[in-house]
């Protein structure tokens, strides 16, 4: 196998990791960077806003939590061109009253925030809801009674999974094509190797080494 082969064996392999990169679970998610989302659009009754979350836990993800203003315009947009989501959707936040601040559902850093200009207010049990038509962030109460749909969010741990699959398979092939090259190559050349043949041994097949009390067979040699 000549050297220039192992380029072109490792070429394709590569591309298949990098398109395994881009994949959410299905076509009715949304990539934006790490992340997939997803909009389910069914109505429901709730209790209460974690009846709203388990409708994304139930889907591997978590309510959306928005960090910057990039992933705010693009969900505002995907909303409105491909979801078609109600006027506010309700974000996966909540307001923690031990140290007075918002905070996210899925845990990340409160980094950005959009809120439009709103009198103050007692904020016990209070939620935040993106206002589709404007972009911006309003207040409002978490105990609502049904949502017009739910805004899901998810990190993509299946990619990296299914990328290190695909990154292992791709390092044991060339490591596998690499070996038998070698191999071929020393048993053209003459060398001896690990992968050469074992020698043959020197003993005669028809003498065989018993030993017993009473009788021994010596062995001859050539």
């Amino acid at each position: 196998m000549p050297r220039a082969v192992l380029p072109k064996l490792l070429l394709p392999l590569l591309g298949l990791v990098a398109a395994t990169v881009a994949d959410c679970p299905s076509s009715a998610w949304v990539q934006f960077k790490d992340s997939c989302y997803i909009f389910l659009e069914e109505a429901i009754k709730v209790e209460s806003i974690e009846d709203v979350r388990n409708q994304c836990t139930d889907h591997g993800a978590d309510m959306i939590s928005i960090h910057n203003e990039e992933e705010n315009a693009f969900i505002l947009n995907t909303l409105k061109k491909q979801w078609k989501g109600p006027d506010d959707i309700l974000l996966g936040m909540f307001y923690d009253t031990d140290d007075a601040s918002f905070k996210w559902f899925d845990s990340s850093n409160m980094t950005f925030d959009k809120w439009e200009d709103q009198d103050a207010e007692d904020l016990v049990d209070t939620c935040g809801f993106l206002h589709t038509k404007t972009g911006e962030w309003k207040k409002g109460n978490c105990e609502v009674s049904s949502v017009e749909g739910t805004l899901c969010k998810a990190a993509n741990n299946h990619i990296l999974i299914s990328t290190l699959v695909i990154a292992s398979t791709v390092i044991l092939t060339v490591l596998g094509a690499i070996i038998w090259y070698l191999y071929k190559r020393n048993s053209n050349s003459g060398f001896t190797t690990v992968f050469s043949t074992t020698p043959q041994s020197h003993y005669d097949d028809d003498c065989v080494l018993v030993v017993a009390e009473e009788n021994e067979c010596a062995v001859g040699f050539d």
